[in-house]
């Protein structure tokens, strides 16, 4: 019988050794406490772990063995130089070491080598296995998938994640589009390792690890306010909280406490929000100027969208965009029935249906919001049916103006707006008879 994808992530991970987590750039709660829930559950199994994350947001530092996290892959495989010795044979190999440099002696039995015998490479990776979580693409990593490509292809790769746009890169991908997070994942899957290696499903789980696992819910669920929360986000938080979850440590650390610098640039946020009523699209957008200017972190953006923008009334699509030292970010919010993946994925970006987020380089801030606005606007248009409100609102238009023209004027006028507008003559015609019709009625 075939395995199912959680039992094939348990026997690789019984397998292995050595063990890289990555989660995603721009990480947030959920790629926090997915990241340090499975480390400190690996490392209970004695594993040889680490993980990695580029950006430490010193807002989840609050977590069980943030400390241990680190923000780039190194020392992970060795660095070879390589001697030619063909022509010119070695006859004695020795080092030494003077302050800060590791001097390589390498004497030959005749004649002398040149700089042109020796190269330089990298020796292969140290690590048995790679788990990817909340990560739909390998690029969303950032600069630990740029400067470390061969990696993940030499490397097995576990893929755990709930995003509808994931690519299922992994060599074992356990998805779940309907889990509200990556750590709503985990929880079973920390359990059946707990069964298959300790004998109990709660063995591995403390408070620390049920700690970090809530982190995740709680915030990819907006404190379950969003449209992802499920029947089992509010069962697993429940069991969770059993486990020993410090939930009011969580709540605390992610809800109510801002630094300053945070709550003046939310509030520059807040000062540029426009709203587009014909479209329902709310926007704002922050440079990095102003960012600067207020003496705040790129981090710091994080969380005034789901807090604060999308409180606009009348607003189908909430957009942030924020100049960043790589380029455009766009955050996406919609109600439900608006597919924000899709809104994203005109800039190859992803996400959830209610939630999603994009990149745009090589453009400035004004080039890409207006790039944006575009596309977004199509869409509403389409979705709206805009094309026969704009009709409806000519014709409205043009029955004020009926009002006011005198009555000798109005046959003329009559046969100026059947050659121009013929089909809002139609409408109009068809208004017409359904007067009739009611006053015939009555």
């Amino acid at each position: 019988m075939e395995l199912t994808p959680k039992q094939q992530v348990i026997e690789l991970i019984k397998k292995s050794s050595k063990i890289l987590l990555l989660s995603h750039s721009n990480p947030d709660g959920d790629a926090f406490g997915s990241l340090l829930a499975l480390y400190m559950v690996l490392k209970k199994l004695e594993k040889d772990v680490v993980a990695v994350i580029e950006d430490l947001k010193e807002n989840f530092s609050f977590l069980p063995n943030f400390s241990e996290l680190i923000s780039e892959v190194k020392g992970s495989r060795d660095f070879i130089i390589s001697l030619d010795i063909k022509e010119i044979k070695a006859s004695k190999l020795s080092y030494n070491i003077e302050g800060d440099k590791l001097n390589i002696v390498i004497s030959p039995q005749k004649g002398e080598f040149k700089p042109e015998d020796v190269s330089f490479s990298y020796g292969k990776w140290h690590f048995d296995l790679m788990i990817i979580l909340d990560t739909a693409d390998p690029e969303q990593l950032g600069k630990i998938y740029e400067e470390n490509t061969h990696l993940f292809y030499e490397v097995p790769i576990i893929n755990i994640d709930h995003h509808a746009s994931n690519e299922y890169f992994g060599k074992v991908n356990l998805i779940d589009l309907t889990a509200s997070s990556t750590c709503e994942i985990l929880l079973g899957l920390i359990e059946a390792l707990g069964k298959a290696c300790k004998g109990s499903e709660s063995a591995l789980i403390d408070e620390d690890v049920a700690t970090a696992l809530l982190c995740g819910i709680i915030t990819d669920t907006g404190s379950f306010q969003n449209l992802n929360t499920t029947p089992k986000s509010f069962t697993v938080a429940a069991q969770l909280i059993a486990l020993g979850a410090r939930q009011q440590e969580i709540v605390k650390n992610i809800y109510k406490k801002r630094s300053l610098t945070t709550l003046k640039l939310w509030g520059k946020i807040l000062s540029k929000i426009k709203h587009d009523p014909l479209y329902r699209i709310s926007w704002s957008v922050i440079s990095k100027d102003e960012i600067s200017e207020i003496g705040a972190q790129e981090s710091e953006i994080s969380g005034v969208i789901d807090e604060l923008l999308t409180s606009v009334a009348n607003s189908d699509i909430v957009l942030l965009l924020s100049e960043r030292k790589d380029g455009i970010y766009g955050s996406i919010r919609t109600i439900k029935g608006v597919d924000a993946t899709k809104l994203a994925s005109f800039f190859n970006g992803g996400g959830h249906p209610e939630a999603a987020g994009f990149k745009i380089t090589n453009a400035s801030l004004e080039e890409a919001l207006e790039k944006v606005l575009e596309k977004f606007k199509e869409f509403q248009k389409e979705r709206l049916n805009l094309e026969e409100l704009e009709k409806k609102k000519e014709v409205s238009e043009k029955l004020l103006e009926e009002k006011s023209v005198p009555k000798e004027e109005k046959k003329v006028e009559k046969i100026n707006t059947e050659k121009k507008y013929p089909l809002l003559e139609k409408v109009l015609e068809l208004e017409r008879q359904e007067k009739l019709q009611d006053e015939d009625v009555e």
